[in-house]
Protein backbone atom coordinates (compact mmCIF):
# COMPACT_ATOMS: atom_id res chain seq x y z
CA UNK A 1 0.00 0.00 0.00
CA UNK A 2 1.28 3.33 -1.26
CA UNK A 3 0.31 5.40 2.16
CA UNK A 4 1.23 2.91 4.75
CA UNK A 5 3.41 3.36 7.34
CA UNK A 6 4.25 -0.43 8.28
CA UNK A 7 5.13 -3.05 6.64
CA UNK A 8 3.03 -5.14 5.93
CA UNK A 9 4.14 -9.03 8.23
CA UNK A 10 1.61 -12.14 7.87
CA UNK A 11 0.62 -13.88 11.06
CA UNK A 12 2.91 -16.99 12.07
CA UNK A 13 1.32 -20.36 10.08
CA UNK A 14 -0.36 -21.53 13.18
CA UNK A 15 -3.40 -18.39 13.26
CA UNK A 16 -4.08 -18.54 9.83
CA UNK A 17 -5.44 -21.91 10.89
CA UNK A 18 -7.15 -20.15 13.82
CA UNK A 19 -8.83 -17.56 11.53
CA UNK A 20 -10.02 -20.22 9.07
CA UNK A 21 -11.38 -22.24 11.84
CA UNK A 22 -13.27 -19.08 13.63
CA UNK A 23 -14.90 -18.34 9.89
CA UNK A 24 -15.98 -22.14 9.16
CA UNK A 25 -17.20 -23.05 12.75
CA UNK A 26 -18.37 -19.71 14.51
CA UNK A 27 -16.15 -19.41 17.50
CA UNK A 28 -12.03 -19.07 18.79
CA UNK A 29 -10.43 -22.22 18.83
CA UNK A 30 -10.44 -23.38 22.68
CA UNK A 31 -13.81 -22.15 23.49
CA UNK A 32 -16.12 -24.72 24.83
CA UNK A 33 -17.19 -27.31 22.48
CA UNK A 34 -13.95 -27.00 20.37
CA UNK A 35 -10.85 -29.66 20.20
CA UNK A 36 -7.79 -27.60 20.03
CA UNK A 37 -5.51 -29.94 18.36
CA UNK A 38 -3.16 -27.47 16.71
CA UNK A 39 -2.75 -25.48 20.05
CA UNK A 40 0.61 -25.56 21.57
CA UNK A 41 0.52 -25.17 25.22
CA UNK A 42 -0.46 -27.47 28.12
CA UNK A 43 -3.26 -27.95 30.64
CA UNK A 44 -3.21 -25.18 33.26
CA UNK A 45 -4.90 -27.10 35.67
CA UNK A 46 -3.32 -29.57 38.10
CA UNK A 47 -2.16 -33.32 35.91
CA UNK A 48 -3.12 -36.18 37.77
CA UNK A 49 -0.38 -36.73 40.33
CA UNK A 50 1.29 -33.22 39.82
CA UNK A 51 1.45 -30.30 41.71
CA UNK A 52 -1.67 -27.89 42.31
CA UNK A 53 -0.99 -24.19 40.60
CA UNK A 54 -0.64 -21.51 43.19
CA UNK A 55 -3.08 -19.68 43.84
CA UNK A 56 -1.90 -16.18 44.86
CA UNK A 57 1.13 -14.37 45.14
CA UNK A 58 2.45 -11.94 47.43
CA UNK A 59 2.69 -8.08 46.16
CA UNK A 60 3.67 -5.16 47.96
CA UNK A 61 4.66 -1.45 46.59
CA UNK A 62 8.28 -2.21 45.42
CA UNK A 63 6.54 -4.99 42.67
CA UNK A 64 4.69 -2.44 41.55
CA UNK A 65 7.96 -0.70 40.56
CA UNK A 66 10.74 -0.93 37.23
CA UNK A 67 11.79 -4.45 36.98
CA UNK A 68 15.65 -5.57 36.11
CA UNK A 69 16.84 -5.30 33.02
CA UNK A 70 18.20 -8.40 33.52
CA UNK A 71 15.26 -9.78 35.52
CA UNK A 72 15.26 -9.92 39.26
CA UNK A 73 17.78 -11.41 40.76
CA UNK A 74 15.96 -13.54 43.21
CA UNK A 75 14.61 -15.49 39.84
CA UNK A 76 17.77 -15.63 38.17
CA UNK A 77 19.22 -16.96 41.10
CA UNK A 78 16.54 -19.38 41.32
CA UNK A 79 16.43 -20.52 37.96
CA UNK A 80 20.05 -20.71 38.03
CA UNK A 81 20.33 -23.20 40.95
CA UNK A 82 17.67 -25.41 39.30
CA UNK A 83 20.19 -26.60 36.49
CA UNK A 84 22.81 -27.12 38.94
CA UNK A 85 20.92 -28.92 40.95
CA UNK A 86 19.18 -31.11 38.31
CA UNK A 87 21.56 -31.75 35.31
CA UNK A 88 25.19 -30.97 37.33
CA UNK A 89 25.90 -27.32 35.92
CA UNK A 90 27.95 -24.56 37.28
CA UNK A 91 26.13 -21.41 36.46
CA UNK A 92 25.25 -18.63 38.45
CA UNK A 93 22.67 -15.58 38.57
CA UNK A 94 24.70 -13.76 36.08
CA UNK A 95 24.52 -16.62 33.16
CA UNK A 96 20.22 -15.94 33.22
CA UNK A 97 18.47 -13.19 31.61
CA UNK A 98 14.51 -13.44 31.96
CA UNK A 99 12.55 -12.53 29.03
CA UNK A 100 8.50 -12.06 28.35
CA UNK A 101 8.37 -15.67 26.97
CA UNK A 102 11.03 -18.18 24.93
CA UNK A 103 10.22 -16.39 22.11
CA UNK A 104 11.76 -12.88 22.83
CA UNK A 105 14.41 -14.53 23.91
CA UNK A 106 15.42 -15.80 20.89
CA UNK A 107 14.51 -13.13 18.53
CA UNK A 108 17.12 -11.02 20.71
CA UNK A 109 19.83 -13.53 20.39
CA UNK A 110 19.57 -13.50 16.31
CA UNK A 111 18.75 -9.54 16.24
CA UNK A 112 22.79 -9.42 18.12
CA UNK A 113 23.95 -12.63 16.34
CA UNK A 114 27.08 -11.33 14.29
CA UNK A 115 26.35 -11.09 10.57
CA UNK A 116 29.07 -13.27 9.16
CA UNK A 117 27.43 -16.42 11.05
CA UNK A 118 25.23 -18.59 9.59
CA UNK A 119 22.17 -19.99 11.60
CA UNK A 120 22.35 -23.67 10.27
CA UNK A 121 18.67 -25.67 10.71
CA UNK A 122 16.64 -28.16 10.33
CA UNK A 123 14.00 -28.55 7.59
CA UNK A 124 11.26 -29.29 10.10
CA UNK A 125 11.33 -27.20 13.13
CA UNK A 126 9.12 -24.91 15.27
CA UNK A 127 6.53 -22.95 12.77
CA UNK A 128 8.06 -19.39 14.27
CA UNK A 129 11.56 -20.02 13.59
CA UNK A 130 11.21 -19.08 9.53
CA UNK A 131 9.54 -15.67 10.66
CA UNK A 132 12.32 -15.06 13.04
CA UNK A 133 15.18 -15.68 10.71
CA UNK A 134 13.47 -13.89 7.56
CA UNK A 135 12.77 -10.56 9.78
CA UNK A 136 16.03 -10.77 11.29
CA UNK A 137 17.06 -11.06 7.74
CA UNK A 138 19.78 -13.84 8.86
CA UNK A 139 21.75 -16.01 6.38
CA UNK A 140 20.58 -19.51 7.70
CA UNK A 141 20.98 -22.71 5.76
CA UNK A 142 18.44 -25.63 6.09
CA UNK A 143 19.51 -29.42 6.29
CA UNK A 144 17.14 -32.00 5.24
CA UNK A 145 14.95 -33.36 8.01
CA UNK A 146 12.79 -35.61 5.72
CA UNK A 147 10.94 -39.23 5.88
CA UNK A 148 14.37 -40.37 4.17
CA UNK A 149 16.05 -39.72 7.58
CA UNK A 150 13.55 -40.27 9.76
CA UNK A 151 13.41 -36.57 10.70
CA UNK A 152 16.50 -36.59 12.59
CA UNK A 153 19.49 -34.91 10.81
CA UNK A 154 22.62 -35.82 12.22
CA UNK A 155 25.08 -34.16 14.18
CA UNK A 156 27.62 -33.57 11.14
CA UNK A 157 25.17 -32.64 8.81
CA UNK A 158 24.20 -30.07 11.33
CA UNK A 159 27.67 -28.85 11.97
CA UNK A 160 28.39 -29.43 7.89
CA UNK A 161 32.08 -29.26 6.34
CA UNK A 162 32.65 -25.72 5.53
CA UNK A 163 35.15 -24.92 8.48
CA UNK A 164 35.46 -21.26 7.07
CA UNK A 165 32.11 -20.21 8.21
CA UNK A 166 31.01 -19.58 11.75
CA UNK A 167 27.74 -21.22 12.37
CA UNK A 168 25.03 -20.98 15.22
CA UNK A 169 23.31 -24.53 15.00
CA UNK A 170 19.59 -23.84 16.29
CA UNK A 171 17.61 -26.54 17.36
CA UNK A 172 14.39 -27.14 19.63
CA UNK A 173 15.01 -30.00 21.79
CA UNK A 174 12.93 -32.23 22.36
CA UNK A 175 11.82 -30.85 18.49
CA UNK A 176 8.18 -29.34 17.91
CA UNK A 177 6.58 -30.63 16.05
CA UNK A 178 8.12 -34.17 15.96
CA UNK A 179 8.84 -34.78 19.40
CA UNK A 180 12.47 -36.01 18.34
CA UNK A 181 14.55 -35.45 21.07
CA UNK A 182 18.50 -35.64 21.28
CA UNK A 183 20.00 -36.86 24.76
CA UNK A 184 22.47 -38.69 26.43
CA UNK A 185 25.47 -39.42 25.15
CA UNK A 186 23.71 -37.58 21.36
CA UNK A 187 23.35 -34.23 22.91
CA UNK A 188 26.84 -34.41 24.63
CA UNK A 189 27.91 -34.97 21.53
CA UNK A 190 26.45 -32.30 20.27
CA UNK A 191 27.32 -29.53 22.67
CA UNK A 192 30.87 -30.41 22.62
CA UNK A 193 31.17 -30.32 18.61
CA UNK A 194 29.01 -27.34 18.38
CA UNK A 195 29.32 -25.01 21.17
CA UNK A 196 32.92 -23.67 20.82
CA UNK A 197 35.59 -21.92 19.00
CA UNK A 198 33.99 -20.81 15.50
CA UNK A 199 30.00 -22.95 16.41
CA UNK A 200 27.81 -22.32 18.46
CA UNK A 201 24.44 -24.10 19.69
CA UNK A 202 20.94 -22.33 20.26
CA UNK A 203 19.02 -24.91 22.10
CA UNK A 204 15.29 -24.43 22.81
CA UNK A 205 14.24 -25.96 25.71
CA UNK A 206 10.79 -25.59 25.91
CA UNK A 207 9.63 -28.59 26.12
CA UNK A 208 12.63 -29.92 28.57
CA UNK A 209 9.93 -31.75 31.38
CA UNK A 210 7.84 -33.46 28.59
CA UNK A 211 10.36 -36.57 28.18
CA UNK A 212 11.66 -39.41 30.24
CA UNK A 213 13.86 -38.16 32.23
CA UNK A 214 13.88 -34.42 31.25
CA UNK A 215 16.63 -32.96 29.04
CA UNK A 216 18.77 -30.37 29.25
CA UNK A 217 22.14 -29.39 27.27
CA UNK A 218 23.20 -27.75 30.46
CA UNK A 219 24.09 -31.09 31.91
CA UNK A 220 26.69 -31.39 29.52
CA UNK A 221 28.70 -27.82 29.83
CA UNK A 222 31.75 -27.40 31.82
CA UNK A 223 32.64 -23.87 31.61
CA UNK A 224 29.66 -21.85 30.07
CA UNK A 225 31.88 -18.65 30.36
CA UNK A 226 34.19 -19.82 27.59
CA UNK A 227 31.52 -21.49 25.06
CA UNK A 228 28.96 -20.34 22.78
CA UNK A 229 26.00 -22.32 23.82
CA UNK A 230 23.01 -20.53 24.23
CA UNK A 231 19.81 -22.60 25.95
CA UNK A 232 16.01 -21.15 26.28
CA UNK A 233 13.64 -22.24 28.42
CA UNK A 234 10.30 -21.00 29.31
CA UNK A 235 7.66 -21.78 32.36
CA UNK A 236 5.01 -21.89 29.10
CA UNK A 237 5.41 -25.46 28.78
CA UNK A 238 6.44 -27.81 31.99
CA UNK A 239 5.52 -25.65 34.37
CA UNK A 240 2.17 -24.78 32.59
CA UNK A 241 2.01 -21.14 32.91
CA UNK A 242 2.32 -19.97 29.19
CA UNK A 243 0.02 -17.05 30.28
CA UNK A 244 2.64 -15.61 32.80
CA UNK A 245 4.90 -14.92 29.87
CA UNK A 246 8.17 -15.88 31.32
CA UNK A 247 10.90 -17.48 29.79
CA UNK A 248 15.19 -17.03 30.01
CA UNK A 249 18.19 -17.28 28.17
CA UNK A 250 21.51 -19.58 30.06
CA UNK A 251 25.07 -18.33 28.13
CA UNK A 252 27.78 -16.89 28.90
CA UNK A 253 27.97 -13.87 31.11
CA UNK A 254 29.40 -11.65 28.54
CA UNK A 255 26.78 -12.71 26.15
CA UNK A 256 23.94 -12.14 28.93
CA UNK A 257 25.46 -8.56 29.51
CA UNK A 258 24.89 -7.61 25.68
CA UNK A 259 21.35 -9.05 26.28
CA UNK A 260 20.08 -6.91 29.27
CA UNK A 261 21.86 -3.82 27.82
CA UNK A 262 19.36 -4.35 25.04
CA UNK A 263 16.59 -4.49 27.21
CA UNK A 264 17.40 -1.32 29.22
CA UNK A 265 16.37 0.23 25.83
CA UNK A 266 14.36 -2.38 23.64
CA UNK A 267 12.38 -3.87 26.47
CA UNK A 268 12.54 -2.16 29.76
CA UNK A 269 12.80 -5.79 31.75
CA UNK A 270 9.98 -7.92 32.13
CA UNK A 271 6.26 -8.36 34.73
CA UNK A 272 7.35 -8.29 38.20
CA UNK A 273 4.28 -10.26 39.42
CA UNK A 274 4.66 -12.29 36.37
CA UNK A 275 8.47 -13.14 37.95
CA UNK A 276 7.32 -13.56 41.69
CA UNK A 277 4.65 -16.19 40.46
CA UNK A 278 7.49 -17.93 38.30
CA UNK A 279 8.94 -18.22 41.46
CA UNK A 280 6.41 -19.88 43.29
CA UNK A 281 6.41 -22.46 40.16
CA UNK A 282 10.24 -23.00 41.61
CA UNK A 283 9.69 -23.71 45.09
CA UNK A 284 11.42 -27.45 45.60
CA UNK A 285 8.91 -29.54 46.85
CA UNK A 286 6.98 -28.59 43.70
CA UNK A 287 10.07 -29.12 40.88
CA UNK A 288 10.67 -32.09 42.12
CA UNK A 289 7.10 -33.16 41.62
CA UNK A 290 6.35 -31.40 38.47
CA UNK A 291 9.64 -33.33 36.94
CA UNK A 292 8.12 -36.34 37.79
CA UNK A 293 4.32 -35.74 37.09
CA UNK A 294 5.03 -34.11 33.99
CA UNK A 295 6.69 -36.45 31.97
CA UNK A 296 4.56 -39.65 33.43
CA UNK A 297 1.52 -38.21 32.34
CA UNK A 298 1.78 -37.05 28.62
CA UNK A 299 4.08 -40.17 28.37
CA UNK A 300 0.59 -41.72 29.24
CA UNK A 301 -0.77 -39.20 26.76
CA UNK A 302 1.63 -40.26 24.08
CA UNK A 303 1.34 -43.50 24.45
CA UNK A 304 -2.43 -43.53 24.08
CA UNK A 305 -2.88 -41.66 20.81
CA UNK A 306 -0.09 -43.50 19.41
CA UNK A 307 -1.36 -46.80 19.53
CA UNK A 308 -4.64 -46.24 18.00
CA UNK A 309 -3.49 -43.36 15.17
CA UNK A 310 -2.09 -46.30 12.98
CA UNK A 311 -5.84 -48.12 13.49
CA UNK A 312 -7.13 -44.93 11.50
CA UNK A 313 -4.43 -45.19 9.06
CA UNK A 314 -2.28 -42.70 10.34
CA UNK A 315 1.81 -42.97 10.04
CA UNK A 316 3.69 -41.70 13.00
CA UNK A 317 6.90 -39.73 13.02
CA UNK A 318 6.72 -39.40 16.33
CA UNK A 319 9.63 -38.71 18.81
CA UNK A 320 9.67 -39.24 22.75
CA UNK A 321 9.47 -35.77 23.67
CA UNK A 322 7.20 -33.37 23.32
CA UNK A 323 2.94 -33.37 23.44
CA UNK A 324 2.80 -33.96 19.96
CA UNK A 325 2.38 -36.84 17.28
CA UNK A 326 3.92 -35.77 13.75
CA UNK A 327 1.68 -37.74 11.51
CA UNK A 328 1.35 -38.25 7.70
CA UNK A 329 -1.96 -38.76 6.41
CA UNK A 330 -3.21 -41.90 3.87
CA UNK A 331 -3.69 -41.80 0.71
CA UNK A 332 -3.56 -38.36 -1.30
CA UNK A 333 -5.40 -36.11 1.71
CA UNK A 334 -3.56 -32.95 2.55
CA UNK A 335 -3.25 -31.52 5.24
CA UNK A 336 -5.68 -28.22 4.35
CA UNK A 337 -8.35 -30.94 3.09
CA UNK A 338 -8.33 -32.37 6.38
CA UNK A 339 -8.61 -29.02 8.29
CA UNK A 340 -11.17 -28.30 6.62
CA UNK A 341 -13.15 -31.85 7.21
CA UNK A 342 -12.36 -31.09 11.04
CA UNK A 343 -13.36 -27.34 10.87
CA UNK A 344 -17.08 -28.27 11.06
CA UNK A 345 -16.39 -30.70 13.86
CA UNK A 346 -14.93 -28.10 16.28
CA UNK A 347 -11.51 -29.32 15.37
CA UNK A 348 -8.26 -28.85 13.89
CA UNK A 349 -4.76 -29.57 13.58
CA UNK A 350 -1.27 -27.48 12.53
CA UNK A 351 -0.59 -28.20 9.29
CA UNK A 352 2.68 -29.89 8.24
CA UNK A 353 3.75 -26.55 5.59
CA UNK A 354 3.36 -24.74 8.57
CA UNK A 355 6.47 -26.45 9.60
CA UNK A 356 8.42 -26.50 6.27
CA UNK A 357 11.31 -24.04 6.72
CA UNK A 358 11.33 -24.21 2.83
CA UNK A 359 7.71 -22.66 2.77
CA UNK A 360 6.83 -24.67 -0.63
CA UNK A 361 2.91 -24.89 0.70
CA UNK A 362 1.46 -26.79 -2.12
CA UNK A 363 4.62 -28.34 -3.38
CA UNK A 364 5.72 -29.20 0.37
CA UNK A 365 7.17 -32.71 0.92
CA UNK A 366 5.08 -31.92 4.36
CA UNK A 367 1.51 -31.20 2.52
CA UNK A 368 0.32 -34.20 3.63
CA UNK A 369 1.91 -34.28 7.50
CA UNK A 370 0.13 -32.41 10.36
CA UNK A 371 1.08 -31.66 14.37
CA UNK A 372 -1.59 -33.47 16.65
CA UNK A 373 -1.37 -31.72 19.92
CA UNK A 374 -2.63 -33.49 23.07
CA UNK A 375 -0.67 -30.98 25.27
CA UNK A 376 -4.15 -29.55 26.24
CA UNK A 377 -6.34 -32.51 26.38
CA UNK A 378 -7.94 -34.17 29.30
CA UNK A 379 -8.02 -37.94 29.51
CA UNK A 380 -11.61 -38.07 29.22
CA UNK A 381 -11.92 -36.45 25.98
CA UNK A 382 -9.79 -39.26 24.65
CA UNK A 383 -13.15 -41.15 23.03
CA UNK A 384 -14.79 -38.02 21.27
CA UNK A 385 -11.17 -37.05 19.52
CA UNK A 386 -10.98 -40.14 18.22
CA UNK A 387 -14.36 -40.61 16.74
CA UNK A 388 -13.80 -37.16 15.31
CA UNK A 389 -11.05 -37.97 13.57
CA UNK A 390 -12.22 -40.86 12.59
CA UNK A 391 -15.25 -39.48 10.57
CA UNK A 392 -13.03 -36.84 9.26
CA UNK A 393 -10.64 -39.46 7.99
CA UNK A 394 -13.22 -41.90 6.46
CA UNK A 395 -15.12 -38.65 5.30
Amino acid sequence: MKNSFLTHVPPMGIYETLYAFQNAFGTYMGEKGTHPWSQGFPLTTQIPGGPKMPEDIKIDSDDLKYPKAWGQPELRKTIAEYYNHHYGSSIDLENVMIFAGGRPGLIALLMFLEKDIQVRIASTEYTPYYDMLRLMNRDYELIDSTIENKFNPTIDQYIGNDSNIRKLILLSNPCNPTGITRHGNELKELVEKASFSENGLLVDEAYELFHTPPVSALEHIKDIDNSNLFVAGAATKGLQTPGIRIGWVVAAKKYIEILGNFSSFGMGGVSRPSQLYALELFNQDRIELARKAIPEFYDSQRDRYGKVFPELGLELFSGPGGFYHWCKLPGELTSVEFNERLFSQGAAILKGTDCDMHRLEENSHLKQFFRFSFGPLLPESYDSDIEILNNALNK
